[in-house]
């Protein structure tokens, strides 16, 4: 496989829909190719370099600022990145694309329902916003703009973790060829 230019892998989708864990399946299978790889995600994300945001519009607008960036700058050393964040809004995204460069960012959408999020929550995160302690959480209290054309969708409501992980690992390898 050639390896022509770092990229950022893009995972979007609701609270449990499935972004980290095919993050890790994804770098995995890079890691094997010897291609050097990291996986941002949310939740780890917001202890250190973002512990200092909330969850307000501004704060969750400031977090994907500060994680294109970190991405942009490990993709001029190399470095391919994917990034697991829900990121709920379209704006957030496109200031993601143009902060990483658009030939560089690759957008993936892990589409499942709410309701199928909600039954694969091992934190109680919507049980807990459904009953009013867990104000701004999307797909709840807060909306979900679903992206328009993202590169690659995945219906991971209806694919096994494995079938998903193979479709988009299949994509990253067209892509970085490119």
């Amino acid at each position: 496989m050639s390896y022509k230019h770092p990229i950022t892998v893009w995972i979007t989708g609701l609270p449990a829909s499935g972004k980290t864990t095919l993050g890790k399946a994804l770098q995995g299978l890079i890691s094997q190719l010897k291609i050097p790889v990291v996986l941002l995600d949310g939740d780890e994300v917001r202890k250190g370099l973002c512990s200092d945001l909330g969850f307000s519009p501004a704060d969750r607008t400031e977090n994907i600022r500060r994680v294109a960036n970190l991405a942009a700058l490990l993709n001029s050393q190399g470095v391919v990145t994917i990034c697991c964040f829900v990121s709920p809004l379209i704006s957030m995204r496109e200031m993601a694309r143009s902060i990483v460069g658009p030939k560089n960012f690759f957008e993936v959408f892990t589409d499942a329902p709410v309701g199928v999020c909600q039954s694969r929550d091992t934190k109680g995160n919507y049980c807990k916003a459904i009953n009013g302690s867990l104000p701004n959480f999307t797909g709840i209290s807060d909306s979900y703009e679903a992206p328009m054309n993202p590169s690659l969708r995945l219906n991971t409501a209806e694919l096994s973790e494995g079938e998903a992980a193979d479709i988009l690992y299949d994509h990253f390898l067209r892509w970085v060829d490119k």
